[in-house]
C-alpha cells in the first residue's frame, strides 16, 4: 500500500532565503519518520502571480494555466508541512497568496508548521496560518516546530543543522500529522 504524500511547502520566495535549507531538513526528517512519501514544493518554482482568477476558488473554475498547475500539485498531496518565515509579525505574502488561489484542494488534509525568524521564531505567522488553514477546512496540527535565529544553524555549506529540541519537535509534529492524515483520508472518501 502506498504511503500518503506529505508535501513540504517552502513558503518564502525571496532571494537569499533559508527556507530551502530548512525544508530539506524537514523532508529528511519526514522520510526518516517513515509514515509518508515526501515531496518538496517550492513556491518560487510554482511562480504564482498575485491572485488573478476571475472566479472564487470555491467554484474550481480556473482560467489560468498557472492555477491549473497549482491545483494539480496541491490536489495530489495528502498532508502538508508549511515551512514559513515571519514577516512583520505575520504570514508572508507568497504563502498567503498560494493558499488563497485554491479551496477544495486543501480541504480535509492535515497541515503542520515549521516556522523560523528571530527571537519569536515565526510563532505569530503560524498562529495566523492556523486561522487561514481552518477557514480552508484543513486540520492544523497543534505540535509545531519553531526555529529561533535559524540562520545561526546553517553550516558552511548552507545545510540546516538544528539542535535536539528541533529534532524532538519535528518528530512530535510528524507523529500527529500522520495520525490526522489517516483520519482525514477516511473523511475525503465519503
Amino acid at each position: 500500500m502506498a504511503l500518503p504524500l506529505l508535501q513540504v511547502v517552502i513558503g518564502s520566495t525571496r532571494p537569499g532565503r533559508i527556507g530551502p535549507s530548512i525544508a530539506a531538513w524537514v523532508a529528511d526528517r519526514a522520510e526518516t519518520h517513515g509514515g509518508f512519501d515526501v515531496e518538496i514544493v517550492d513556491l518560487a518554482d510554482v511562480d504564482l502571480p498575485l491572485f488573478d482568477e476571475p472566479n472564487h476558488p470555491r467554484l474550481s473554475d480556473y482560467h489560468h494555466a498557472h492555477t491549473k498547475r497549482w491545483s494539480a500539485i496541491v490536489a495530489r498531496g495528502d498532508a502538508f508541512v508549511f515551512v514559513c518565515p515571519e514577516y512583520n509579525h505575520g504570514i508572508n505574502a507568497a504563502l498567503k497568496n498560494a493558499l488563497d488561489f485554491l479551496y477544495h484542494e486543501w480541504q480535509r488534509k492535515a497541515v503542520g508548521f515549521v516556522s523560523y525568524g528571530g527571537v519569536s521564531a515565526g510563532t505569530r505567522a503560524v498562529q495566523q496560518l492556523k486561522q487561514v488553514a481552518t477557514a480552508l477546512r484543513m486540520v492544523p496540527i497543534v505540535e509545531s516546530v519553531y526555529l529561533p535565529f535559524a540562520a545561526a544553524h546553517l553550516d558552511a555549506d548552507g545545510v540546516f543543522q538544528p539542535g535536539e529540541d528541533a529534532e524532538l519537535a519535528a518528530t512530535a509534529m510528524l507523529d500527529e500529522t500522520q495520525r490526522w492524515t489517516e483520519a482525514t483520508a477516511q473523511m475525503r472518501k465519503g
